[in-house]
């Protein structure tokens, strides 16, 4: 067993924001591990989170993120339960990050739920007929589109995007960090980008992180 010394719980709670007893807890179970034990304290915290998820969000943020240049822009709204979780640096943090993500990443939707059924149903016509013309047996079909299906959700949902500071986490699951670190629910409500040159701007729905 590693030695969990004051110094690694310290950079461990630098990293989080958990508590010192919850570093200590973690980086015991990671066996002195400093990212096997920001993971422990992640799965725990989205655990948490989870509980809190059907709390009214009625505060929160408009956030905006202009590219350099000036050729694109995001405003994102995202809520929490109170006005002081609003003003903290952790939840400003997060809406200035998925207003970068979404300038980035350019999702068409908030969630997997949000996708309309007649882009659903497009979207599995095309993944059947390409498994068919790459040879695939018919009684196949359904279960390699549903795979493929996964991948689509995750380039244009929001939520099921890798996040792009940290790829190692989804949109959903920092959002769930930040609700287990500040003890609110929070839920990104909607979004728009702005592009030059695009007739109409890309529009996320209302909707809560899941």
């Amino acid at each position: 067993m590693a030695e969990i010394t004051a110094s690694l719980v310290k950079q461990l709670r630098e990293r989080t924001g958990a508590g010192m007893m919850e570093c200590k807890t973690a980086l015991v179970e990671a066996n002195g591990d400093l990212t096997e034990g920001e993971v422990v304290l992640r799965k725990r915290g989205i655990a948490s989170a989870g509980k809190k998820a059907s709390r009214a969000t009625k505060q929160g943020l408009i956030g905006t993120y202009i590219h350099h240049g000036g050729q694109l822009g995001v405003m994102v709204e995202i809520n929490c339960e109170s006005d002081f979780v609003a003003r903290t640096d952790d939840f400003q943090e997060l809406v200035h990050d998925i207003a970068m993500h979404i300038a980035a990443a350019d999702p068409k939707f908030i969630r997997k739920e949000d996708v309309t059924e007649d882009v659903i149903e497009k979207e599995k016509d095309i993944h059947k007929a390409r498994a068919l013309a790459e040879g695939k047996p018919e009684k196949m079909l359904d279960k390699i589109t549903e795979g493929r299906m996964a991948k689509f959700y995750e380039e244009i949902c929001l939520l099921e995007q890798p996040f792009v500071k940290e790829a190692t986490l989804t949109v959903g699951q920092l959002v769930k960090t930040k609700i287990a670190k500040l003890g609110e629910n929070i839920t990104v409500t909607r979004f728009v980008r702005f592009k030059v040159g695009d007739s109409q701007a890309d529009s996320g729905s209302e909707t809560a992180a899941d």
